[in-house]
């Protein structure tokens, strides 16, 4: 058993997946056989976390709620991040919850490594990547086995290798002292407050940190990586599918929650199909069907349909939000 905090920050509104983040937090779609966060907490309470602490803001009343429903057995602390001033500012804001070991896992990117992995040893570690455009990211160099420098979202990248959100620190209180160096003297690069600046002075001060690379990262930021991250966990999970039913067609790979009603359709490959949703005379493929939502005589691909939305009638891609209403004429 080890004595880590998880901090995971959850605030931010989600402006890439809109409309469905107008009215859900964007940490509550679902991917897969469900929401972002839920594949999250799995990891951490496979890899024996006990204590999280999470940061929430936009909509953070349904976070606690699917929290406390699902996750009971988790020690869970809440942080309220008001405005949107970055990740260190985030994680600043834990100060008063987190003691000891602090692990950081980004809550909107699903991840495949080895956690325990970020856990060993004497050294603080981040997970990083080999990416095409690594301006998009904060970008690290390595020499010698540790970081020597990193960069948020640089117009000139010096590598390849983009920070992807896990970072692990053994004592807390040295990432928290520096987070306070830059809440004091107003520093923010981009007009945020980053942690990639906090780790900066660490380094600057001789504090060692050292680059793990993994292979799976899977972000969820907009409708099409979300889909396409859906299609990498259902292909993961597609062997206890049924197929054969009396009421529809299965192709898979494929999940439908028990809860859902599927009659006289055709689902898959790579659709999911959340609690309560209702899918009648459909043929749907490559979508993400959240909970409630109720489809009817429609084709659907490529589309990602808002918790208790309806769509009646043909359509060929959409994305719709919660509770919204499409209902076209039969041709």
């Amino acid at each position: 058993m080890h004595n880590y905090t998880a901090i995971i920050p959850v605030a931010g509104t989600g402006t890439r997946l809109r409309p469905h983040t107008y009215t859900y937090p964007k940490v509550l779609l679902t991917v897969g056989d469900k929401p972002i966060l839920g594949h999250i907490l799995d990891r951490l309470r496979e890899a024996k976390f006990k204590k999280v602490c999470l940061i929430i803001g936009y909509l953070g009343e349904k976070v606690r709620e699917y929290v406390s429903k699902n996750y009971g057995d988790l020690e869970v602390a809440y942080v309220v991040q008001e405005e949107q001033r970055g990740l260190g500012h985030a994680i600043w804001l834990t100060k008063a919850f987190v003691s000891g070991p602090a692990f950081i896992i980004l809550g909107d990117t699903l991840i495949e490594a080895d956690l325990p992995e970020f856990l060993k040893g004497d050294f603080d570690r981040i997970a990083v990547k080999e990416v095409e455009d690594p301006k998009r990211f904060g970008v690290v160099k390595v020499k010698n086995g540790f970081i020597e420098s990193m960069v948020e979202k640089p117009e000139k990248p010096v590598s390849n290798l983009a920070i992807v959100g896990i970072y692990s620190f053994k004592n807390s209180d040295i990432l928290y002292n520096n987070l306070d160096r830059l809440a004091k003297t107003g520093k923010t690069t981009k007009g945020e407050m980053q942690l990639t600046d906090a780790m900066s002075l660490m380094m600057e001060a001789g504090h060692k940190i050292k680059p793990v690379k993994i292979e799976g990262w899977f972000d969820c930021g907009k409708p099409e990586t979300l889909l396409s991250t859906n299609r990498y966990i259902l292909a993961k999970k597609q062997e206890n599918i049924q197929v054969c039913h009396k009421d529809y067609l299965l192709i898979k790979p494929v999940y439908i929650s028990k809860t859902a009603k599927v009659r006289n359709s055709i689902i898959g490959p790579n659709v999911s199909v959340g609690d309560d949703a209702v899918i009648e005379n459909s043929i749907i493929s490559d979508s993400i069907i959240n909970e409630g939502a109720v489809i009817k005589s429609a084709n659907l691909d490529k589309s990602l349909i808002g918790p208790n939305a309806v769509v009646e009638g043909r359509i060929d891609s959409i994305n719709i939000g919660e509770n919204s209403e499409i209902k076209l004429s039969k041709e």
